[in-house]
C-alpha cells in the first residue's frame, strides 16, 4: 500500500497565490498513492476560487473514496470571523461541502470498511505571522489563534490510516498526539498516522512509542530543514521506497512510502 501526506496550504504555489482547479490538478498529476492524508484544505473559500478542493484533489488522485473533515466554518484569518465545526460533520464524494470551510481530508483508492473522526481540541496559543492585509494589501504582523484539530480515520483491510494536522504550539501538539494515541488503541490495528504533526524529527515516535517510517526534512518545501510531516506506525508496519519531494503546490514537501505488514 502506497501512503502519503501533504500539507496543501490551501492550494498555494511558491508565490503564495492559490491555484485554480486546473493548476491544482496539474500540481498533483504525478502523485501516485493508494492513500493520501492532506492538511489545510479549503472548500468554498473566496481566496481559493470557491473550489471544493477535496473534490479536485480526489479527481487528480483517482481516489474512489474520501472524507473532508472541516475544523473551521469561515475563513482562518485574523480579519474574518470563524467558528469551530462539529467534528462529526464529514464531507464525501456524494456531498458538495458547504463553504467557506477549512480542514483536513483523507483520500483512498482502496475499499474503506469504516470512517471515523475524533476531536483533539485546540490550544490557547497565537501564532505571529507577517502577511498582507486583505483589505489594503500592505504586509503587517498578525496574531493568529489556534484552530481546533481532529483526527480522521479510514479502516482498511489489514490496517487503519489516520490523517491529522496538529497544533503549531509544540506543547499543544504533544497533548493532541497523546489523545490520538489513546483513540488509536480503539481502532483496528496496526494503525498508521499520516500528517503534519508540527513536531520535529523523532519527537512523535518518542511520545507515542510508535515507529518513525520516514526520516527526512520536509519543511519548508523549497529548502527543508526540519521534519514536521510524518508517517508513524502504531503497530507492526514497515516502509520501503520512501520519497520526499517538492510539488508545485503547498509549503511542505510531499512524503510517500510503500507500507507493509511487519
Amino acid at each position: 500500500m502506497r501512503v502519503g501526506t501533504l500539507n496543501l496550504a490551501s492550494g498555494r504555489d511558491a508565490t503564495g497565490r492559490c491555484l485554480d482547479g486546473a493548476g491544482l490538478a496539474a500540481a498533483l498529476a504525478g502523485v501516485d498513492v493508494d492513500v493520501l492524508a492532506v492538511q489545510e484544505v479549503d472548500a468554498g473559500q473566496p481566496r481559493s476560487h470557491g473550489l471544493s478542493q477535496p473534490a479536485v484533489v480526489a479527481a487528480a488522485l483517482s481516489a474512489t473514496d474520501w472524507r473532508f473533515a472541516p475544523t473551521i466554518d469561515g475563513t482562518p484569518d485574523p480579519v474574518r470571523s470563524w467558528r469551530p465545526v462539529d467534528p462529526a460533520v464529514l464531507g464525501g464524494p456524494d456531498d458538495d461541502p458547504a463553504g467557506p470551510r477549512y480542514g483536513i481530508a483523507l483520500f483512498t483508492r482502496l475499499p474503506v470498511r469504516r470512517w471515523s473522526v475524533h476531536a483533539l481540541g485546540a490550544g490557547r496559543a497565537r501564532l505571529p505571522i507577517r502577511a498582507p492585509d486583505p483589505r489594503t494589501g500592505v504586509a503587517r504582523w498578525w496574531s493568529f489563534p489556534d484552530e481546533p484539530r481532529v483526527a480522521l480515520a479510514a479502516e482498511l483491510a489489514g490496517c487503519t490510516v489516520v490523517g491529522t494536522h496538529l497544533s503549531f504550539a509544540p506543547h499543544t501538539a504533544a497533548r493532541q498526539l497523546l489523545r490520538l494515541r489513546g483513540w488509536a488503541r480503539q481502532l483496528p490495528g496496526p494503525v498508521l498516522v499520516a500528517g503534519d504533526l508540527n513536531l520535529p524529527g523523532p519527537a512523535p515516535a518518542r511520545l507515542t512509542g510508535g515507529q518513525r517510517l520516514v526520516t527526512a526534512p520536509t519543511y519548508p518545501g523549497p529548502a527543508p530543514r526540519v521534519q514536521l510531516d510524518h508517517l508513524l506506525a502504531l503497530g507492526a508496519l514497515t516502509a520501503s521506497d520512501v520519497e520526499v519531494r517538492e510539488l508545485a503546490v503547498g509549503d511542505h514537501r510531499l512524503v510517500t512510502a510503500t507500507v507493509h505488514p511487519a
